[in-house]
């Protein structure tokens, strides 16, 4: 019996280990939504799994150290919902960033991203919400990722050769210039003439300002390099959340036996003074 509670703290402590990935998993998605994304509701799922998988994985390991029977079924009852939050959250990640990727342009080493690609998706109906969009569009502008675009060598601003073979994020391409199709002339990183005749009937030609606080910040491009960037993200983080969802069914497998094995001992092993007389049977004198 003893060797079956350590068993089950053992892995009570290791669920405690692999919630610790999870919850990097949704601080790191919120320090890209404060950087690039903007999409701050997305995290907290991840968040509030992890922390949830760590205070019921303390309850078993507490459960089986003091041989709590509460505790312990209080850790495998919760953690089977848990298990289930997360293969939901799985579904519904690579659900959502389904659709859509970036276009590749001739003689340009950054892509293209288009609305339309990314459509019929929950996520795009969140994003291209109007309200919902004047956040998000504020978001990037307040992050200051088009004027970070700005680079100089030897004090020396680069040419249009080198800004077309950069490699661009999703969103610096989606919201920091026009898109290539419009035809504009390049003057600087978000400084773009239109040359006295736009080339395609694409609305975020029309859009596009030079106005620093303006740029492509409303433009279907920025929308759609959003989304791109959410993918990119999601699919990331939703790896390790498969790779911690495997070991955890593993884990909770386990744990079921080692309490089965538990409860079975328990209620095989004699207590009180009926455990002594089997240790130590007394002797009948004739």
């Amino acid at each position: 019996m003893r060797t079956s509670n350590h068993l089950i703290g053992l892995l009570n402590f290791l669920t405690f280990l692999l919630s610790i990935p999870i919850l990097g998993g949704g601080i790191w998605l919120s320090t890209r939504a404060n950087n690039t994304d903007c999409l701050k509701f997305l995290q907290w799922p991840l968040i509030i799994i992890g922390v949830a998988i760590m205070v019921v994985s303390l309850a078993g390991f507490a459960g089986a150290c003091y041989r709590n029977i509460f505790l312990m079924w209080f850790y495998l009852f919760v953690m089977f919902f848990i298990i289930a939050a997360l293969i939901g959250f799985i579904i519904f990640a690579y659900a959502v960033t389904d659709k859509g990727s970036g276009r590749v342009v001739f003689n340009r080493g950054y892509l293209e991203y288009n609305l339309d690609d990314y459509k019929g998706t929950w996520l795009e109906r969140r994003v291209s919400d109007n309200g919902y969009w004047a956040q998000i569009s504020s978001c990037v502008r307040d992050s200051r990722v088009c004027p970070k675009l700005g680079r100089a060598i030897a004090g020396i601003p680069e040419t249009p050769e080198m800004f077309y073979s950069r490699k661009l994020s999703p969103v610096q391409s989606g919201c920091c210039k026009p898109p290539t199709e419009c035809g504009y002339v390049y003057v600087n990183e978000t400084g773009w003439n239109s040359g006295g005749a736009l080339t395609s009937a694409n609305p975020d030609c029309m859009t596009w300002s030079n106005d620093q606080q303006q740029l492509c910040y409303q433009c279907n491009s920025c929308k759609a390099g959003i989304l791109a960037s959410v993918k990119k993200s999601w699919r990331k983080v939703s790896v390790i959340n498969i790779v911690v969802l495997i070991i955890l069914v593993i884990t909770y497998v386990i744990a079921c036996a080692a309490f089965r094995n538990n409860k079975r001992i328990d209620n095989d092993e004699p207590y009180g003074e009926a455990r002594m007389t089997k240790s130590k049977p007394s002797r009948i004198q004739l």
